[in-house]
C-alpha cells in the first residue's frame, strides 16, 4: 500500500512533522504544533563544494624510525561520521551515504514505532484480549452449536468404545470398529459453519465501529488503520477477520485450519517494528495501547492543517 506524499507526524519523533514524498522523508523537521505549508518542502540550497584540502609540505626526514606524514604506509585520516550536523535529504539527495562513508547505526536498540502517537500493544496484553473474546464465543457455541456437538459424540462413540474395549481387555482382533455414523461429515460441517458465523457476526461489526472487540476494551487496546487514526470500515474489519476465522472452516481437514490460526496467532512475535499479526498486514492495521483518560480522536473535531498523528 503507498501512502500518499504529505505533512506526517514521524513515527520516529512524534514531536516533529515531515513531508512524505511517497518514498522516503524530505525536508528539514517542523515542530508537530506548527502549521505546514500547502506543497512540498522549498528545496534546499546545493551545498557549495568543499574546497580542497592544501598540500602537505615537504617533511624532512627525522631522526627517529617509521613513516611521517605523509609517507604512503601512515594512517590516512577518513571521513567523519555521516550524516553531518544538521543533514537532511531534499528533492534529489541520496537517501543513503554518500560512497566511502560509514553507514549511521543506532547506539543502542532503535525506538519503537508510535503509530498517531500511541504506543503498539504488548503481545502478552493482546493475547490475553483474544482469549477474553474466545471464552465468549465458547459460551456461545455452547447454547447455539451444543446439540450438533451432541449428536456428533453420539454419531462417533460406538468407534471409540470399540478401541477403548479393545485397549482394556487386550483384544488383538484384527477386525475393523463399526465405523462413524452416516451423519458425521454433515454435522462436522454444520459445526465449523455455524462456529464461523457465531465468530464473525461477533467481533467485524464492533470492529469495524471502533476497532475494539468486548476483549480488547477490556485489555484497552484498539486496531486502527495504519494511515490514519480512524475506525477500520466493514470491508477492512471484514478482511482483517477472514485471515484468521476462514481457516474454521478447515478444522475437519486433519486439524489444518488450526494450524493456519496457531501461524497467525504467533506471527506478531516475528514481526518488527510494527508487530503485526498476518490478519493485521492482510488489512493494513496495527494494535495499539489507548492510556487511560485519552480522548477519543476519532469524535474529535479535525483541524486540516494538523492532522490528529498521520504517519505512512
Amino acid at each position: 500500500m503507498t501512502v500518499q506524499p504529505g505533512w506526517y507526524v514521524d513515527p520516529a519523533e512524534p514531536e516533529t512533522r515531515r513531508y512524505w514524498d511517497g518514498e522516503g522523508w524530505i525536508g528539514a523537521p517542523i515542530p508537530v504544533d506548527a502549521t505546514p505549508p500547502e506543497g512540498p518542502p522549498p528545496a534546499e540550497p546545493t551545498p557549495a563544494p568543499p574546497a580542497a584540502p592544501p598540500s602537505p609540505a615537504p617533511v624532512s626526514a627525522g631522526p627517529g624510525p617509521g613513516p611521517h606524514p605523509g609517507h604512503p604506509g601512515a594512517a590516512q585520516p577518513g571521513p567523519g561520521p555521516w550524516p553531518g550536523p544538521g543533514y537532511a535529504p531534499g528533492p534529489g539527495h541520496p537517501q543513503g551515504p554518500p560512497p566511502g562513508w560509514p553507514y549511521p547505526t543506532w547506539p543502542g536498540r532503535p525506538p519503537e514505532p508510535r503509530p498517531h502517537g500511541l504506543p503498539l500493544a504488548s503481545y502478552g496484553v493482546r493475547l490475553v484480549a483474544r482469549l477474553i473474546d474466545f471464552g465468549i464465543l465458547l459460551l456461545l457455541n455452547v447454547a447455539v452449536n451444543g446439540w450438533f456437538v451432541w449428536r456428533l459424540i453420539a454419531e462417533v462413540a460406538p468407534f471409540w468404545q470399540e478401541l477403548w474395549r479393545r485397549a482394556e481387555t487386550g483384544d488383538t482382533t484384527t477386525a475393523p470398529p463399526p465405523p462413524a455414523g452416516a451423519q458425521t461429515d454433515a454435522l462436522w460441517l454444520a459445526i465449523v459453519l455455524i462456529a464461523a458465523a457465531l465468530w464473525f457476526a461477533y467481533e467485524v461489526p464492533a470492529m469495524a465501529a471502533s476497532g475494539q472487540t468486548f476483549g480488547k476494551r477490556v485489555m484497552r487496546v484498539r486496531a486502527v488503520p495504519i494511515e490514519a487514526d480512524q475506525p477500520l470500515g466493514f470491508g477492512r474489519a471484514t478482511r482483517r477477520w477472514s485471515t484468521l476465522g476462514l481457516p474454521t472452516l478447515l478444522w475437519y481437514c486433519a486439524g489444518f485450519g488450526l494450524l493456519l490460526q496457531f501461524i497467525d496467532a504467533v506471527s506478531p512475535l516475528f514481526d518488527h517494528p510494527l508487530r503485526q499479526a498476518l490478519h493485521d498486514k492482510r488489512a493494513q492495521t496495527v494494535v495499539v495501547q489507548v492510556p487511560r483518560g485519552k480522548p477519543d480522536t476519532r469524535t474529535a473535531p479535525r483541524d486540516r492543517a494538523n492532522p490528529p498523528g498521520d504517519t505512512p
